[in-house]
């Protein structure tokens, strides 16, 4: 499994997915600084940058680029057409690809530690003294499990995709309409605990929510992560066919 994890990595050294990613993290931290300055807001309120910028991000932006690395890893021997050189080497096609969505999820938590870390230093540039190690640690988990959730909560576009033997990039906009539609769920307070995108918030801390709704949120997400996993195996005993 370590050479198979290393691959991967490997693979995704020569990617300018790689770049995109984490221009585009970059990009909205940039973003909500700039409109959080322009209404004074970042200025005058402590921890309001590292707050908005979760939200934002997740809304947004890094479910669909999350969607689309993993999507693309998995697809891209196939659109590339080396999956068939790939079959001729003696590689378990079920290992092969849970190293892939385990490099996918290391990634999603690699991005958000990336956006915890602007956002973290950029409030200690304005606000060193507001702020302590509680928030330091709670703020770092809080991204943390985000990270973990938002790929649990697109696995499934991420093994939707080669399933139906669609362009990766397809990842990119169901994911965007997906995580987009998140502003609409979080409006019910039934919907934000089962929809996906926003039961990650309940999980990671930043909605206060009850512990009973917290689990409801956790085994959403869970079973995220089971559909595709389902999908997954029907893909490779389809490409084994």
């Amino acid at each position: 499994m370590r050479i198979l994890l290393w691959a991967e990595f490997q693979k995704l050294r020569r990617s300018n997915i790689i770049i995109f990613t984490i221009f585009a993290t970059i990009l909205i931290a940039v973003i909500v600084l700039v409109s959080g300055i322009t209404g004074q807001l970042a200025i005058n309120s402590a921890g309001w940058y590292m707050t908005i910028t979760q939200v934002w991000a997740t809304m947004f932006v890094l479910p669909a680029v999350i969607a689309l690395l993993g999507s693309y890893m998995i697809c891209r021997e196939e659109q590339d057409d080396t999956l068939k050189s790939l079959q001729l080497i003696p590689v378990n096609e079920t290992k092969l690809t849970v190293a892939k969505m385990t490099v996918a999820l290391l990634f999603s938590i690699l991005i958000y530690l990336l956006l915890f870390l602007i956002t973290f230093l950029t409030e200690a540039a304005l606000h060193f003294s507001d702020l302590s190690m509680t928030v330091f640690f709670d703020f770092l988990k809080m991204y943390l499990l985000e990270g973990i959730g938002v790929f649990f909560a697109v696995s499934p576009i991420i093994a939707l995709v080669p399933y139906l033997k669609k362009s990766y990039w397809l990842a990119l906009v169901l994911a965007e309409v997906y995580s987009f539609s998140g502003l609409f769920m979080s409006m019910s307070k039934a919907l934000k605990t089962f929809y996906p995108i926003t039961a990650i918030f309940g999980v990671s801390g930043y909605y206060e929510t009850t512990i009973q709704s917290r689990g409801c949120s956790l085994g959403i997400l869970v079973l995220c992560g089971c559909i595709s996993a389902l999908l997954l195996k029907n893909l490779n005993h389809r490409q084994k066919e």
